[in-house]
């Protein structure tokens, strides 16, 4: 039931709009990675030599590992959202904090991943450790990295508190049949941020690397 107050005619009013909320967020978060996908594909092309060179140093072991921790996220976090619609709250919970788990396994990897580029002085700046006549496609990839790398470590540390948040609600049966719209919004978000890795995973370990 809503209030007199609420600026929703029905519940079903209500549902569609944050529906049609996450839709239109998620579409601007599409213009903002679909713009570094692009300028990725571009340098990869124009400076593939320096580029390759990057690509050859990232390590390719953490990212496949990443990669099939995150697809099994979002088809954990799936069921999560089954769950919600069957109004089975405990396993919107239990599917919940295994989807959550495996984002900060995510995270954790790519700490690692991040903290051995530190020490082998992967960064571009002045202590770059690429040479040669390459060095500056290098550095442009490596540039690249990083910051597509923290956007989408950002993304997943809103999502795995989406996450949590929904497990809260769920541990008080806040979920039924009639009413599972948050599970739902927070399942559009965790794909979105699982298909931007899967557009990232090839564009920085596997472009040029043979």
């Amino acid at each position: 039931m809503l209030d007199h107050h609420s600026p929703y005619e029905t519940p079903l009013h209500r549902d569609e709009s944050a529906i049609a909320g996450m839709w239109l967020f998620l579409a601007s978060e599409a213009l903002l990675f679909g713009g570094l996908f692009l300028v990725c594909l571009v340098y990869s092309q124009t400076r593939a030599a320096g580029w390759a060179a990057g690509v050859r140093h990232t390590d390719l072991t953490i990212g496949a590992v990443n990669t099939l921790v995150l697809i099994t996220s979002s088809a954990v976090y799936t069921m999560a959202v089954a769950a919600g619609q069957r109004g089975d709250n405990r396993g919107v919970v239990r599917f919940g904090l295994g989807a959550a788990v495996l984002g900060m396994a995510f995270l954790a990897l790519k700490g690692v991943e991040w903290g051995q580029e530190f020490r082998e002085s992967l960064f571009p700046g002045p202590h770059f450790a690429l040479h040669g006549p390459d060095s500056g496609g290098a550095a442009l990839f490596y540039s690249f990295y990083f910051l597509a790398t923290f956007l989408h470590g950002m993304h997943m540390v809103v999502g795995i508190g989406l996450i949590l948040w929904v497990c809260r609600k769920a541990r008080h049966g806040a979920f039924g049949p009639a009413w599972s719209t948050p599970v739902d919004v927070v399942g559009l978000y965790w794909s979105f941020v699982d298909l931007v890795w899967m557009l990232l995973f090839p564009l920085l370990y596997l472009i040029g690397r043979r």
